[in-house]
């Protein structure tokens, strides 16, 4: 299994899209037939996407120095599985599952 860096980079097409939506004008321009165009007005889910795009760049996603860590071990072969620990969050996991089913 390969482990890498892909969240940042989906991120990054993300926020590099909302950017280039963004740059739009919302100003009336000219056209080549010479009609003015329409004024466009942005909802407030833009302002929001940024403020989100802002959010996440300065926020770690996760440790890379950990992550580092368990790839090495993965690869030399020392990384050590804590069964009593996948256990008990693949059990919480499913009971939270059956409460959201029973609302």
């Amino acid at each position: 299994m390969k482990i890498d860096d892909k969240l940042p980079k989906v991120a990054s097409t993300i926020t590099d899209k909302i950017d280039k939506s963004n740059r739009k004008t919302a100003e009336p321009t000219s056209t080549t037939t010479g009609r003015k165009a329409g004024n466009v007005t942005l909802s407030p889910m833009s302002s929001q996407l940024q403020s989100l795009e802002a959010t996440m760049a300065s926020d770690n996603v996760f440790d890379a120095d950990k992550v580092e860590s368990i790839k090495a071990a993965i690869s030399n072969g020392s990384f050590k599985i804590n069964a009593s620990k996948v256990a008990g969050g693949l059990i919480s996991t499913v009971k939270d599952l059956v409460a959201a089913n029973k609302i």
